[in-house]
């Protein structure tokens, strides 16, 4: 996807007759006697001549959360047309927070479609949020449609805050461009259909997205990965004639004083392997390596935004087929590192491949590791499709929980329970890959990947089976397919790495 062009716009009476937008986004407030406008519309409606809110009272509008409400301005201004869309109601000081900002400015994107360009008021209430929100709210993924339709908002100026330096204006519409606009690079590998995007094809886009960065890049093919040793990725991509791979991709910035490592599970297609899923529904495992998608996208953004950091993503990408060559219930897998895994179910097969790239990327001995996958069914059952499971070193854990919940990605911090560990035990192997039992299954997958953690490492686990891939209808800046969930978690961590150590 192309995002859309971004630019700074006065927030002046004379600037919005002046400017050249022809749609202007205004937000509505749902207050206890209907409808009301946001403070960054009022200057709008009084260029209007205050027929702004006559009119929306008129049209029924009620200011909830992402309402849409179209509304012309007969020459009032220059553009032709005011997309009103609802905040919600504010909390209890009258103040909304920056995810419902996000949210609203999703709506307005979504509904942005075939706009050439668009003035967004929101941006007086909160710039990144309303930036974030706008261009993963326009985002579309229509490449292989023979007739696409509308496309997204071509261009967006966002009003001027009144608080703040216009080089803070700035900082923060090029940091909140530059994470959405890795939002969407994840999308868009999440969204590419899986005859497109296999383990090689991954491995060739990822070297183009790192290099274009000046980042370094290393790929191992399958000869590599035998003669080192990664019998996990190598067991769970046997299957395929499209073998596995593994990428890693390495960033380096100025003065850098910490060393963060990331691992994203890369299942280009899920089949289950021989331990095969049910029919139904198994074209959403295009999305299994949607954490190979969010941790590439972020050594990537990282770069673009000069982090004071070294960051490597380890990336392990394999596609799980049934085949002659497939590996097998009862198999013995002998992972990178020595430890043995008994295969009781291949279809259990993303905490394989991250069990490698996790030991791997400890060698390089950072001072985190944030890892993450589509990686248990069990997480949707626990906490639904909104809401991640980080699980990992306690004190990490929930510093990286409370982050994604700031951010407005979401997730919850969730215990690895010492009980659960002797469900791993293996009659031939050091452990299993599943337990016996079904109880806890995001959890038991934690404990399994904690066996792979180098001591003492600070780690985190997210969990985003549901959370990554929208299979119901759009909702705020999320539209139908990859989310890019958790992009702008990661981001934010490694944020609040570099400013806090």
């Amino acid at each position: 996807m192309t995002v859309p062009k971004l630019a700074l716009s006065d927030n002046t009476e004379a600037a919005l007759g002046k400017s050249r937008a022809d749609v202007i986004v205004a937000a509505t407030v749902q207050g206890p006697d209907g409808v009301e406008l946001a403070a960054g519309a009022r200057p709008l409606d009084a260029a209007l001549g205050g027929s702004l809110r006559a009119a929306l009272d008129a049209l029924g509008a009620t200011g909830k959360a992402e309402e849409v409400v179209k509304v012309p301005t007969f020459g009032g201004v220059s553009a032709s047309v005011v997309l009103a869309v609802g905040l919600g109601k504010p909390d209890s000081d009258g103040a909304h927070t920056a995810e419902q900002v996000r949210r609203a400015a999703g709506a307005a994107g979504r509904a942005l479609s075939g706009s050439k360009r668009a003035l967004v008021t929101l941006s007086t209430v909160d710039l990144q949020a309303a930036v974030e929100g706008a261009v993963l709210g326009a985002y579309t993924f229509s490449g292989y449609k023979s007739e696409p339709g509308d496309g997204p908002v071509t261009a967006l100026d966002f009003a001027t805050p009144t608080e703040g330096t216009t080089r803070e204006h700035r900082a923060t519409l090029k940091a909140a461009g530059a994470i959405a606009e890795s939002v969407t690079i994840a999308r868009d590998l999440i969204n590419t259909p899986p005859n497109d995007l296999f383990p090689a094809s991954f491995a060739d886009r990822a070297r183009t997205l790192a290099e274009a960065e000046g980042l370094a890049v290393e790929v191992l093919d399958e000869k590599a990965l035998k003669r080192k040793g990664y019998g996990g990725i190598l067991g769970v991509g046997g299957g395929s004639v499209r073998q596995p791979r593994l990428v890693r991709v390495s960033y380096k910035g100025p003065k850098a004083k910490k060393k963060i490592a990331l691992v994203g599970k890369g299942i280009t297609f899920d089949t289950g392997g021989i331990s095969i899923k049910p029919a139904a529904n198994m074209d959403n495992m295009t999305s299994d390596m949607s954490g190979a998608a969010a941790v590439l996208a972020s050594v990537v953004l990282a770069a673009k935004l000069n982090y004071p950091l070294e960051v490597t993503a380890t990336i392990p990408l394999a596609e799980n087929m049934p085949s002659a060559t497939a590996y097998r219930p009862g198999d013995v897998l002998t992972m990178y590192g020595g430890k043995t895994v008994e295969v009781l179910n291949t279809d259990a097969e993303g905490r394989l491949v991250l069990a490698d790239a996790m030991v791997r990327a400890a060698e390089d001995e950072p001072d985190y590791l944030i890892e993450t996958a589509t990686l248990t069914g069990a997480q949707l059952v626990a906490l639904g499709t909104r809401t991640a499971g980080i699980m990992g070193s306690d004190e990490f854990r929930d510093r990286v929980a409370g982050i994604a919940q700031a951010t407005g990605e979401g997730g919850w911090a969730m215990p690895l329970p010492e009980e659960l560990r002797e469900g791993l035990d293996s009659r031939l192997a050091d452990l299993a890959n599943v337990a016996g039992q079904r109880w806890g299954g995001m959890l038991t997958a934690g404990v399994f990947l904690r066996e792979f953690v180098a001591e003492g490492l600070p780690w985190a686990h997210i969990d985003i089976a549901g959370p990554s891939y929208n299979t119901g209808g759009a909702w705020g800046y999320t539209g139908k397919g990859g989310t890019g969930i958790p992009v702008r978690t990661i981001a934010a961590v490694l944020a609040d790495i570099a400013a806090n150590g």
